[in-house]
């Protein structure tokens, strides 16, 4: 298979770079990065939460130039059905499909209120009402998936496309402290020691501080 391009834009802040990136570790291809400098128009614009349709993270394989998260993960599932980024069986997929969905097109207090920052630390932070039903509602869906699928996993033994989709939400758990339940807790820790989390944690914490203005647009 000839290796893939993935662009992306910061490792600290992006989380539909991480997202991006997650699909193509857990598709096993192969792949270079390419780094979106700051000063890109769609870089900023999805950084600063100013854009609801964003060109990255992008996947160029094979001739093809695929954007969008979601459109990244279906193409990755053909290529590589054997992967497991959807669930075998057509009520898994369609409920994989749906809590992944739901994540990539809602959320938006959540994702205002509380944007990705792997380096930060806010213990005391104060988090905005409205954002709270969209706290509420995704650990129901962490709780709805682990009853169903049994873990570690959102989807059980294999990480799948949800977990790709909400892995960016237990970090920014992490940084802002969030109060969880007992299992919503307890996956969001398996997300964060999960291989591939560790290592893109590893490169934000070492990124360069290229985006000091964010702390205050945001």
């Amino acid at each position: 298979m000839a290796k893939a391009v993935l662009t992306i834009s910061s490792k600290n802040y992006s989380s539909w770079s991480l997202r991006g990136w997650l699909l193509c570790k857990i598709a096993g291809i192969a792949f270079e990065e390419r780094l979106l400098p700051i000063e890109d128009a769609s870089a900023r614009a999805e950084l600063l939460l100013l854009s609801p349709s964003f060109r990255t993270p992008a996947l160029d394989h094979d001739g093809l130039h695929i954007w969008d998260t979601l459109a990244i993960a279906e193409y990755l599932a053909e290529i590589c059905p054997s992967a497991g980024i959807l669930p075998a069986d057509r009520a898994g997929r369609s409920h994989n499909r749906s809590v992944s969905g739901e994540m990539h097109s809602g959320f938006a207090n959540l994702r205002s209120a509380l944007p990705m920052n792997i380096k930060a630390e806010f213990p005391n932070f104060r988090i905005w009402s409205g954002a709270r039903p969209d706290i509420a509602r995704v650990v129901q869906i962490f709780r709805e998936c682990l009853d169903q699928y049994g873990g570690p996993f959102l989807f059980g033994a294999r990480p799948t496309l949800a977990d790709a989709m909400f892995a960016p939400v237990c970090s920014r758990f992490a940084t802002y402290r969030v109060a969880l339940d007992s299992d919503a807790a307890g996956y969001r820790d398996h997300i964060l020691n999960w291989a591939p989390m560790v290592e893109w944690a590893e490169a934000a914490r070492v990124e360069p501080d290229e985006m000091e203005e964010l702390d205050v647009e945001f």
